[in-house]
């Protein structure tokens, strides 16, 4: 699916044309499925889908939507993030982006996405937050804690991830943010506390379980700007960051845990959805 994306790509330009065209020509009220789409999922405005339609000229044109966006917020965006583990990591995160809110409008209320690169070092800086109506880095990079389970080592790239109970692992994929809250914890035997975001995984497998898990994000002690201790699986960040930019991704923004991980990236839902547009 991800190589049939790809290949898609080649028809955007046309496809843009096309949109530009409907725009500039007298006496056309009404949009067509792919100018419907787009402006859905820049405005957040509900579009009727139909997630089990079949493949044919209406779902072509969804999907042509998607990819266009996709497109363009790789363009703006791209150039000015570091190098990262792997040149679809932002291709992906967007992709799953759209596509999740061309699927579920309703639920992505913030245009914001909080990406991370689990690809790098935890001495990296490999965390962003993207604000994907104007193509905008809102923050970042910034250094991002993995799951203890995740790695070997204390500080090293994480290669293990896990959407098991009691695995203290990272869990890759799409998440929703939902509630604010104040969050605890211990850090070298000592107890703090943070403000903290629950996060509802969507990339069903693979993140699912980790509202129950209690998977958050928030601040840790223990995570600096020059490099992130280990978590229980959630996506940490420094204590003075979480304060300013958690309350903002709270109810309604996305989340996008990357790694160049095989078995995840074939099998993501989100990654390699194709939005159907319904009939009527």
């Amino acid at each position: 699916m991800r190589t049939s994306r790809r290949l898609q790509n080649v028809l955007i330009g046309a496809a843009a044309v096309l949109v530009a065209g409907t725009q500039l020509l007298p006496d056309h009220e009404q949009q067509g499925p792919v100018m419907a789409t787009a402006t859905a999922l820049i405005t957040g405005k509900p579009l009727t889908v139909a997630s089990a339609a079949p493949a044919g000229p209406a779902s072509a044109k969804a999907n042509t939507a998607v990819d266009a966006l996709t497109n363009d917020a790789v363009a703006a965006l791209a150039g000015k993030v570091r190098t990262l583990s792997s040149g679809q990591a932002l291709e992906d995160a967007f992709h799953a982006y759209f596509a999740f809110k061309s699927e579920h409008p309703d639920e992505v209320k913030k245009p914001l996405l909080y990406f991370v690169d689990y690809g790098l070092s935890s001495t990296e800086k490999r965390g962003y937050v993207f604000n994907m109506d104007d193509l905008s880095i809102v923050d970042g990079p910034f250094t991002v804690a993995h799951g203890r389970s995740s790695s070997s080592s204390r500080f090293g790239v994480p290669t293990k991830f896990s959407n098991a109970f009691g695995s203290n692992a990272t869990s890759l994929g799409l998440y929703v943010t939902r509630s604010l809250y104040t969050f605890h914890g211990h850090s070298a035997g000592r107890p703090y506390s943070s403000v903290g975001v629950r996060l509802d995984g969507v990339s069903t497998g693979f993140n699912d379980n980790a509202y129950a898990r209690k998977v958050v994000a928030h601040g840790a002690p223990y995570v600096t700007p020059s490099r992130a201790g280990r978590s229980e699986g959630c996506p940490a960040m420094e204590p003075s960051r979480a304060k300013r930019l958690l309350p903002q991704l709270a109810n309604g923004a996305m989340v996008f845990l990357f790694a160049p991980n095989s078995k995840w990236l074939a099998g993501d839902p989100w990654i390699s959805a194709q939005p159907t547009l319904a009939e009527g």
